[in-house]
């Protein structure tokens, strides 16, 4: 089994010209993870994959060798998160691209859900990128630049049922995104937000999903969700990989870039909708603005 040296210098310094990237990337074990990393290394990038388990990533050292380092990471761990990244940084020298794309969806209705389990999910999908990000901004900095991708989704502009937790924390997560994008632009660095819709990768297997106690007055209802669900188009995880590289091949790449042809006539429907309700209660919104003492003497 080859596995990567993991104390090899910094053989890919940043140098004038260079047109190679070295992207750091949590959940590559499978997913889109784990086609973007394997998309980056065979067009000639280097990569950091990270997992929960080690041994998911064996298959990508052995094909890519010192082009890639795996490591063993639970982004809901601060403390291991800020030593992977920094060991990411130090192996190769610099990061340019920094993934956040390890996450899961929790099933139950808002009712359902425990507050052991939404704390959970916010522990992966909320807190986990927080650690990444603030353990990799300061070596960004030093080094010049960098490119921070976010994995969100369509559901961080509409929202479902009997997912809703999951679709809330993709709501904070793209918050998060639009006000570091704001913060760090003087330094250089970019964010951007990767939103997918359905794709048939294994978001929906047993390690993606994990879910609420049931109760029995919600099993109809939801019964007709997932028959909607499996009825849904989805898009081949495969032909994604060009559309990323150029977001970060861009000289001045987007805060969010849509993945797949449905999301965005479900979200111009969606903001349409919000625009004309509140147009239509405007004028009671007006009413609770009160009067303005701006300029009026004490």
């Amino acid at each position: 089994m080859i596995q990567q040296n993991e104390t090899s210098g910094n053989s890919s310094a940043q140098i004038p010209g260079l047109t190679t990237k070295v992207w750091f990337i949590t959940g590559a074990s499978r997913g889109f993870g784990r086609i973007w990393a394997n998309a980056a290394l065979e067009r000639g990038d280097k990569v950091v994959a990270t997992a929960r388990k080690r041994a998911s990533l064996d298959e990508l050292a052995e094909k890519f060798g010192e082009n890639v380092l795996t490591l063993e990471l639970d982004v809901t761990n601060p403390d291991q998160v800020k030593t992977v990244v920094e060991q990411a940084h130090t192996h190769f020298g610099r990061l340019d691209i920094v993934l956040n794309n390890a996450g899961y969806s929790l099933v139950g209705t808002i009712e359902e859900a425990s507050a052991a389990a939404i704390h959970a999910l916010y522990e992966t999908n909320i807190f986990g990128p927080i650690s990444v990000i603030q353990a990799a901004l300061p070596l960004l900095r030093k080094q010049g630049g960098g490119h921070i991708l976010g994995v969100s989704s369509n559901l961080g502009h509409v929202t479902l049922p009997v997912i809703g937790y999951y679709c809330s924390s993709k709501w904070a997560f793209e918050a998060i995104h639009e006000s570091l994008a704001a913060e760090i632009k003087p330094f250089g660095i970019n964010v951007t937000l990767i939103e997918p819709g359905a794709y048939a990768t294994e978001f929906g297997s047993p390690e993606s999903l994990k879910f609420a106690q049931g109760l029995d007055i919600y099993t109809d209802f939801k019964a007709q969700f997932f028959n909607r669900l499996r009825a849904l188009e989805r898009g081949n995880p495969a032909a994604t990989p060009d559309a990323l590289f150029r977001v970060v091949d861009a000289e001045n790449p987007p805060l969010r870039f849509f993945l797949g042809s449905h999301n965005l006539p479900a979200v111009r429907d969606a903001y349409s909708e919000r625009l004309a309700t509140w147009e239509a209660w405007e004028a009671v919104s007006k009413t609770a603005q009160g009067q303005s003492n701006q300029g009026t003497p004490n």
